[in-house]
């Protein structure tokens, strides 16, 4: 019997970390964040990160490791992560691990190389400055010639993953998509996911950006720039950080950036729903109350 591990996923706005926390409490566990934007150290707002009075219910990993600065690749997530579910396990505990973001959640279950290519922040640099001087576009038309396998997986505007193909293909000299990555789990797992409606979950989407906004979003980002977070750094790409930005430097007005975050929210829910399709084994889980969502889950074990 491989150990068992329960995995909350989903589109953004579901009710994921509500689930989390009640499932880590009921089984005594913990949370592992999946969540590109919560390792950050001060974006709190427009991630929606759990709440303080969450954190101090269960405890929660993945989150506040990193100052907005410094760049964070799903390899380094499998580094960090992966052995904090190891030690839930050898405790006796089953992990939860909790978020949106699909890379990170696939990265703990699966055994995969991402590449084998190694690390050259040379090679990763002149990319970063290829981004800076000619744009997104000029990138991933360049991933397109180079791998464009790897292409069709990745959106132009996840630049990080676009320039870490990039330098999967220089340093080794062979295209990322041609490094075989074996889809067979480490884990015994149970994936849960609740299905909103298209229109029920686009309000929902809707709702929380105009919380964040609401709640200090601009404020919050006016602060990060104070504290030295550079605009171009990976963190300051994320959704409701970049157009906030953009607001700023007065490239439009308020309600257009807000209705941007809804827009760009929006679409990055669609991808995510794409993304866990392919989760095998995936249970979808009507929209119900955090507890009764746990009893259901708990029901699986």
């Amino acid at each position: 019997m491989k150990p068992k591990i329960i995995i909350v996923c989903g589109p953004t706005a579901t009710g994921k970390t509500a689930l989390a926390v009640n499932l880590a409490k009921r089984l005594s566990s913990e949370v592992i964040s999946a969540d590109s934007m919560c390792i950050y150290k001060g974006f709190d707002i427009g991630t929606a990160k759990p709440t303080r009075a969450e954190r101090q219910e269960v405890r929660h990993h993945m989150i506040d490791i990193r100052c907005g600065n410094e760049p964070f690749s799903v390899a380094d997530y499998k580094q960090i992560a992966t052995p904090i579910a190891e030690s839930l396990l050898h405790e006796g505990k089953t992990p939860i691990l909790c978020g949106g973001t699909g890379f990170y959640i696939e990265s703990v279950l699966y055994d995969f190389s991402y590449g084998n290519g190694g690390k050259n922040d040379a090679v990763r640099k002149k990319y970063e400055q290829l981004a800076a001087t000619e744009g997104k576009d000029a990138l991933y038309l360049l991933l397109q010639e180079k791998d464009p396998l790897t292409a069709e997986k990745l959106h132009k505007n996840d630049v990080h993953r676009v320039i870490r193909a990039l330098e999967i293909c220089e340093c080794s000299g062979k295209a990322k998509s041609q490094f075989a990555d074996r889809r067979i789990p480490k884990y015994d797992y149970i994936a849960v996911c609740f299905d909103f409606q298209r229109e029920e979950l686009y309000k929902r989407i809707d709702l929380r950006a105009q919380k964040m906004f609401d709640e200090g979003l601009v404020e919050e980002v006016e602060h990060l720039k104070s504290t030295g977070i550079c605009e171009g750094s990976q963190a300051m790409q994320g959704i409701g950080y970049k157009e906030v930005l953009a607001y700023l430097r007065g490239e439009f007005g308020l309600k257009e950036a807000i209705e941007l975050v809804k827009q760009n929210s929006r679409r990055y829910a669609k991808r995510q729903i794409t993304f866990f399709k392919r989760l095998e084994n995936i249970r979808y889980l009507q929209p119900m109350s955090s507890d009764e969502a746990a009893e259901e889950v708990l029901k699986l074990l």
